[in-house]
């Protein structure tokens, strides 16, 4: 099993990014997918997830600005992310569910990808 994160980088505040999580090793059909991230200095927080059957939430702070998606055949889930702000700047870490269910939260996750790097400036 295996999650690689792709996408982060510098972007001004109101911009936008596309996360990407490649997985391989097991069918997103079959397993959750779940969004974190970690800002210096605070604690790694859930932000979205999507799972095997395709539902989908979010935390509180990003609603109607991300969208999780993904594509089955490529096996890959992303985060597209849109009026960024400072308190966006984190690293962002995928992560696979046990099983076919998410949560936007611990506790269900037992894989997870290195993380990418997203900074908002002001």
């Amino acid at each position: 099993v295996q999650l690689q994160a792709s996408g982060g980088g510098l972007v001004q505040a109101g911009g936008s990014l596309r996360l990407s999580c490649a997985a391989s090793g097991f069918s997103l059909d079959d397993n959750g997918i779940g969004w974190f991230r970690q800002a210096p200095g605070k604690e790694r927080e859930g932000v979205s997830c999507i799972s095997g059957g395709g539902s989908v939430a979010y935390r509180d702070s990003v609603k109607g600005r991300f969208t999780i998606s993904r594509d089955i055949a490529k096996n890959t889930v992303f985060l597209q992310m849109s009026s960024l702000g400072p308190e966006d700047t984190a690293t962002y870490y995928c992560a696979k569910s046990m099983g076919s269910s998410c949560r936007v939260g611990f506790g269900i996750y037992n894989s997870w990808g290195q993380g990418t790097l997203v900074t908002v400036s002001s």
